[in-house]
C-alpha cells in the first residue's frame, strides 16, 4: 500500500515541476507586457505549483548534506531547480507596494539553491553573503561614538577587477552551457536520451542557473537599499507647504528728481520715486529699522508742513533763477559780444 502511494506521489511531483517550469518559460519568452493580467496569472499559477512541489521535496527528504552527487538519482536532479525557478517567478511580480518583500523572498530562494549546489559540489563559486549579514556592521569605534563616523569611500581597484573578471567567466560558462543544452534538448524532448544524457542535461541546467542566481543576487543587493529608502520617505510626514508671499510691485529708485522725470517719461507704467522720497515715505510711516514705533499724527502733520514749505522755497528760487536768465537774454540782445571790454582796444 505504501509502495502504491509512493508511485502515485512521484508523477504528481514531476507534473508540478514540469508545469511550473513550462509556465516560467512562457512568461520569460512572451512578448506581452509583464504587468498584463494574462502574464501575472501565469506567474501566480507557476509559483503555486513550484511551492507545492518544493514542500513535497522537503517532506520526502530527497536531498541530504551527507550524500555525494553521484548518490543522487538522475530523475531527482531536476528537483534541485525548484528553489531557483520559484525565485525567478517571484521576481516577475509587478506589485510596487510589495516589491521589497518580493525581492527579499527571491533572494532567500536563490541562496537556498546555491547552498544545495555547494553541498553537492556542483560548480565553483563563492557564496554571497546571507541576508542577515549582507549589510556592513559598524566597527567597535563607530558603535561607541554617539555620532556616526563616515567611512572613507575609496574604490578597491583590485576587488573591482576581480569582480569584473568573475562576471566575464560566469558569462562564458553560461553561454557554453546554453549551447550544450540546445544540443541535448533535442534528444531529451524526443525521448531518445539515455540515463547518461539526461544526467548531463540536468547538471548543465543546474550550472546555468548558478550563474543566473549569482547575478540576480547582485542586482537584488543593489535594489534593496533603494527600496528601503523609498519606504522611509513614504512613512515620513509631509512638510506643510510654505505660504506664498504676494508679488511686490516693481518700482525704480532714482538719485534725484531729474532722473525720476526721465525714467517716468520712458516708463510711464512703472511708479517712480527718488531715494529721498522713498526714505521719507517710510520714515513717516515708522517702517524703518531704526524706528521703534510708528510716529504720531502730530509729528506727521509737522513733517508735512515742513516738506510743503521746503517745496515752496524751491519753487520761489526757481522763479528767481528763471527771471535772472530772462534778463541776461534780453541784455545780450541789445549788447553785442565783447561789449565793455576796454582793455584791448586800440
Amino acid at each position: 500500500m505504501a509502495g502504491a502511494e509512493g508511485e502515485a506521489e512521484a508523477p504528481r511531483l514531476s507534473e508540478l515541476l514540469d508545469g511550473g517550469w513550462k509556465l516560467y518559460e512562457e512568461v520569460e519568452n512572451t512578448s506581452e507586457p509583464s504587468g498584463s493580467n494574462p502574464v501575472q496569472v501565469k506567474v501566480k499559477r507557476g509559483m503555486k505549483q513550484l511551492e507545492e512541489a518544493l514542500s513535497m521535496v522537503e517532506q520526502l527528504d530527497l536531498f541530504s548534506r551527507n550524500e555525494e552527487l553521484d548518490e543522487v538519482a538522475t530523475a531527482d536532479l531536476k528537483y534541485l531547480l525548484l528553489p531557483v525557478l520559484l525565485a525567478a517567478l517571484t521576481l516577475k511580480q509587478v506589485s510596487a507596494a510589495q516589491r521589497l518583500e518580493h525581492v527579499q523572498k527571491a533572494r532567500q530562494h536563490f541562496l537556498d539553491f546555491l547552498r544545495r549546489c555547494k553541498d553537492y559540489g556542483i560548480g565553483s563559486f563563492h557564496m554571497p553573503a546571507d541576508g542577515e549579514h549582507a549589510e556592513a556592521t559598524p566597527t567597535e569605534a563607530e558603535s561607541d561614538s554617539p555620532v556616526p563616523v563616515p567611512r572613507p569611500q575609496q574604490p578597491d581597484l583590485i576587488a573591482m577587477a576581480t569582480q569584473r573578471q568573475a562576471k566575464i567567466e560566469r558569462f562564458k560558462q553560461r553561454k557554453e552551457a546554453e549551447a550544450k543544452l540546445a544540443e541535448l534538448r533535442v534528444a531529451v524532448d524526443g525521448g531518445s536520451a539515455d540515463d547518461e544524457v539526461l544526467r548531463e542535461f540536468y547538471l548543465l541546467q543546474v550550472r546555468r542557473w548558478i550563474t543566473i542566481a549569482i547575478e540576480e543576487i547582485d542586482s537584488i543587493d543593489q535594489e534593496i537599499p533603494i527600496l528601503k529608502r523609498m519606504d522611509v520617505l513614504k512613512q515620513s510626514p509631509a512638510q506643510p507647504p510654505q505660504p506664498r508671499r504676494p508679488p511686490m510691485k516693481p518700482f525704480i529708485l532714482t538719485k534725484d528728481a531729474v532722473q525720476a522725470k526721465v525714467f517716468g517719461a520712458g516708463y510711464p507704467s512703472l511708479p517712480t520715486m527718488t531715494v529721498d522720497d522713498w526714505y521719507e515715505q517710510h520714515r513717516r510711516k515708522g517702517c524703518l529699522p531704526d524706528q521703534g514705533i510708528p510716529q504720531s499724527a502730530a509729528d506727521v502733520d509737522a513733517e508735512e508742513r515742513e516738506r510743503e514749505e521746503k517745496e515752496r522755497r524751491e519753487e520761489e528760487e526757481d522763479e528767481e533763477a528763471l527771471q535772472k536768465a530772462r534778463d541776461w537774454d534780453n541784455w545780450k540782445d541789445t549788447h553785442r559780444r565783447g561789449y565793455g571790454n576796454r582793455k584791448n582796444m586800440g
